[in-house]
């Protein structure tokens, strides 16, 4: 139930902030702005550290059925 109004929300949300077009209203400029994708390269390697480190966890966290 948790899950669901989560996602649900978020789905509302970015839906909202596609339509607005107001500058950083989206998660993925927030994560560019956040992680400053667009002047860094440290933080783009961040970012990829991040994101690829978080779906391996998750991808031996759910194959292995370990924490």
């Amino acid at each position: 139930m948790l899950w669901g109004a989560w996602v649900g929300f978020f789905v509302i949300y970015e839906t909202v902030a596609l339509f607005t077009k107001r500058d950083d209203d989206t998660l993925s400029e927030n994560t560019r702005r956040a992680f400053r994708t667009r002047t860094s390269k440290t933080g783009r390697a961040l970012f990829t550290v991040a994101v690829a480190g978080g779906a391996a966890w998750f991808l031996l966290h759910i194959l292995t059925e370990t924490m």
